[in-house]
């Protein structure tokens, strides 16, 4: 953990001076003086003893630690976005090495001072290009790299889903802003200086710039530093290569898999790290990271079984509910063979992540179940083109899906024209049944605005018909392959669909059972009541019709926010 908080603050802080000098460059744009005033200002920042101590601490704990992460990894073998994230990091010393030099070594060191935007720009852009590109080159290199690192940490956080495109769209403008200011300042000052040849002797007289002598210096130390981050990079390779010889005396570990399908590596290799090995299709939103929970897994193995695990993956295991026998397959490093289970799909998503493993794997939950169906939409659908067909069920799923999820219910699946959804399975049966009756009275409601809207492509206003039941019910991950989903069987969902046909019977929008009612806490005298028998069941039950949906109890009386 302590690992991790270094390298996100030290991660934070070169994001804020790459970001300052961004900003900055952008202000070209406005005039090379807004430049000039921002640039002293953050002069005034880094330059101190506080900033230059955070910055070059910041530097060396972040690029230590990289180095370290590289170490760690028993395999190369990563997702694409993983692997330019990793390259652009180590190639920002070597990028970074000519303007370190010329400015902050040749200002300590050789007592140059060429730290004006005028000076900068003139010298990259006109009397050198090449460098003026490649010194753009490293702002946009190190800003990627900070963007995917954020992109990481962030992804598992669930309100970054809704914050993403805003996101990207401040990724790309910030450097694109950048480039185009530091280049417009450049064509400005090239165009003075194509006007009058003596113009930069002029402007820089009071400049100290380097000697000859100076100036060679200053560039054997460039190529110094260029190879030095080089080799260390060069060298840690070999090591892992030396690793790997000596660790494969020691002999290997077996990984296998529900298909059959196994593979041996290295001890010290991640379960994570085997199935990219194997090729095996592995969720892991984080990088491997232990932050998301995608790539848990269910394992097996001999007595006395794979090491406990540490502070870090316990912590996300509680969090999850997990048993004894599920783990972390990006923090599992087996000592001896087991086999392994991924309890999540290779396409999971953060918010897969956040699922309580006691419900994926099963059990009894006593919870509220609503099914909802729009009337007559076969005689609706007649004469129609099928893309009006498909508009429709869209524009409904969408509103009836939004306020089931509003009300804190969980959409189970979409059955052609109708659907299930489930109340209660984290917050127990009155809630639940709450919020199933505020969920229909919500449905209700959109379902008045819907029409409205669509009014000009239905002959008739849509209708529907809802039946909500509660009851104990089995509750878990049911299906296969990329159709596994976390859904419920048993009586009170069967109960609860055929409530919803009996809106047909009573010609009313919302039927619930009594048992709802009572777990809601509401008055019984609200309501219409009938007695009903259903298909498949001795006894009589007792329900409540109502011809629509807005005539529920308001959110105040069911004690839900409204």
């Amino acid at each position: 953990m302590l690992i991790r908080q270094l390298r996100l603050g030290s991660g934070l802080i070169l994001l804020a001076y790459v970001g300052a000098h961004l900003v900055n460059h952008a202000l070209g744009l406005v005039s090379l003086a807004a430049m000039e005033r921002m640039l002293a200002g953050m002069k005034a920042v880094w330059g101190s003893y506080p900033g230059q101590a955070l910055l070059y601490g910041g530097f060396l704990a972040h690029y230590l630690l990289a180095l370290w992460a590289l170490w760690q990894r028993r395999t190369l073998r990563m997702r694409a976005s993983e692997f330019i994230r990793i390259a652009l990091g180590f190639a920002i010393p070597i990028l970074l090495a000519r303007h370190v030099v010329a400015n902050r070594i040749g200002l300590s060191f050789f007592g140059t001072d060429l730290q004006y935007y005028k000076f900068e720009l003139w010298a990259l852009f006109v009397n050198s290009p090449w460098r003026g590109a490649e010194q753009l080159l490293v702002l946009v290199v190190a800003w990627s790299h900070a963007m995917l690192g954020l992109h990481f940490w962030l992804r598992v956080r669930p309100w970054y889903e809704r914050l993403r495109p805003a996101a990207l769209c401040l990724a790309v403008l910030v450097p694109v802003l950048s480039m185009l200011g530091a280049v417009e300042i450049g064509r400005q000052l090239g165009a003075l200086a194509a006007l009058d040849p003596n113009w930069a002797a002029t402007a820089f007289a009071g400049l100290r710039l380097p000697s000859k002598e100076t100036a060679d210096q200053m560039e054997d130390l460039i190529a110094l530093l260029t190879w030095f981050f080089l080799g260390v990079i060069a060298a840690l390779l070999a090591a892992r290569l030396v690793r790997r010889a000596w660790e494969r005396l020691s002999g290997l570990v077996r990984v296998t898999y529900p298909d059959g399908r196994h593979v041996e590596v290295l001890r010290g290799t991640s379960v994570l790290e085997a199935s990219r090995l194997a090729h095996y299709p592995h969720a892991s939103v984080c990088g491997g990271r232990g932050r998301c929970s995608t790539c848990r897994i269910r394992v097996r193995a001999a007595l006395p079984g794979p090491p406990p695990p540490g502070e870090a993956e316990r912590r996300v295991l509680n969090r999850i509910r997990a048993t004894a026998n599920v783990r972390l397959a990006c923090m599992l490093r087996p000592d001896i063979d087991v086999e392994v289970t991924p309890l999540l799909p290779p396409f999971a998503h953060a918010r897969d992540g956040r699922t309580l493993v006691d419900l994926a794997q099963g059990g009894e939950r006593e919870i509220a179940i609503m099914f909802a169906d729009i009337r007559d939409f076969t005689m609706l659908s007649e004469g129609r083109l099928p893309y009006d067909i498909v508009f429709v069920l869209n524009r409904y799923f969408a509103a009836m899906g939004r306020a089931v999820e509003a009300a804190g219910g969980r959409v189970d699946k979409f059955i052609g024209d109708g659907l299930m959804a489930l109340f209660g399975v984290d917050s127990g049966a009155e809630a639940g049944c709450r919020d199933a009756l505020a969920a229909a009275q919500s449905m209700s409601r959109r379902l008045v605005e819907l029409n409205e809207s669509l009014g000009g492509e239905l002959t008739v206003p849509l209708r529907i018909g809802i039946g909500i039941h509660v009851g104990p019910a089995i509750v878990g991950e049911m299906g296969y392959g990329a159709a596994a989903t976390i859904t419920a069987i048993g009586d009170p969902v069967n109960t609860a669909s055929r409530l919803e046909e009996l809106t047909k019977e009573f010609q009313c929008e919302v039927v619930v059972s009594a048992d709802v009612i009572a777990a809601a806490g509401i008055d019984r005298a609200a309501f219409d009541w009938r007695e009903v028998e259903l298909r498949g069941k001795q006894e009589r039950l007792a329900v409540a019709v109502l011809a629509n949906g807005s005539d529920l109890p308001t959110p105040a009386v069911l004690n839900l926010p409204a």
